[in-house]
């Protein structure tokens, strides 16, 4: 009786998994609407001003993204499905022959400090602050949008860990088990350290080496959870996708092209340009007409 009610839960498990998975992961790539030009420039408000507001905006999205799935998505929504469910099949096996490396504890516990929600606090206040002192648009948003990534993670894990409730692979004779009282399904390290990383990695896209840094942190921190067994496979599996997805969702939702250093939206050109830049000012309907002259240095 207890493996078939196991089964059932197993079951329903791999259709939440399936929806909320690759319902973020949607939503990251889907690509935004242009917005519709305006005659004159106004400066848009600050990402500071927006920022809960865009949380709010943000959950929305994430939380009716399954509605919004198209046919093309099959072609991921397949392999994380049955990649979800044969760990979910395999998870006490392979938690119980990690649970037996005892000399992995130590290391995987200090290196999944990195996905901590403090570690990760301190990384978003970082790069704001430099962002700041330094006058760099870049680091600053860096810091606000991994703020809103790691917050709408942590929403989002603690809603599925509530709904799950799975035992952690330390519970004993119900370990692993599915709406039995646990916090392990999703992982919340694994979710903070991609949400984060994937941020970080596209505000610096021109950057290799900080795209490899970031991904390959953020890969660390979620094996670590499993090998220092806080969480089995399919727990980190799932959390870093969520977390890949919302981080990507947040910066190509949020992110700001052409933006200089006050704050207005220009061309980049003008933001990185140290030489004056002469351009026409026409007003058709006053007829009024001039050149403008503007130097960024």
């Amino acid at each position: 009786m207890r493996r078939n009610r196991v089964s059932n839960c197993l079951f329903g498990m791999v259709l939440l998994v399936l929806v909320m998975s690759t319902g973020s992961r949607a939503l990251a790539q889907r690509p935004l609407s242009s917005p519709s030009p305006s005659p004159t420039p106004s400066r848009s408000p600050s990402l500071e001003s927006q920022f809960f507001k865009n949380v709010l905006s943000d959950q929305k999205a994430i939380w009716t993204a399954p509605f919004h799935l198209q046919r093309e998505d099959t072609k991921w929504l397949v392999p994380l499905g049955l990649g979800t469910m044969a760990l979910i099949t395999t998870d006490r096996i392979t938690g119980d022959e990690v649970a037996e490396s005892r000399g992995l504890t130590g290391p995987s516990h200090t290196i999944s400090e990195a996905g901590s929600a403090l570690a990760g606090g301190g990384v978003a206040a970082g790069f704001y602050l430099i962002g700041r002192k330094t006058h760099s648009y870049k680091a600053r948003e860096t810091g606000l949008l991994t703020a809103e990534a790691l917050l709408d993670s942590a929403i989002v894990v603690t809603a599925l860990k509530g709904i799950t409730q799975r035992k952690r692979p330390d519970s004993g004779h119900d370990r692993s088990e599915f709406w039995d009282g646990g916090s392990s399904f999703p992982s919340g390290h694994s979710a903070t350290a991609w949400s984060m990383a994937t941020v970080i990695a596209s505000e610096y896209h021109e950057h290799r080496w900080v795209q490899f840094a970031a991904y390959g942190g953020a890969s660390a921190v979620s094996i670590s959870r499993f090998t220092g067994g806080k969480h089995y496979l399919s727990d980190v599996l799932v959390g870093s996708a969520l977390g890949f997805g919302i981080g990507r969702y947040v910066y190509k939702t949020h992110h700001r092209k052409n933006v200089a250093p006050g704050g207005d939206e220009e061309d980049e050109s003008l933001v990185a340009s140290r030489w004056p830049v002469i351009s026409p000012q026409y007003d058709r309907r006053h007829h009024r007409y001039g050149i403008g002259l503007t130097w960024t240095f």
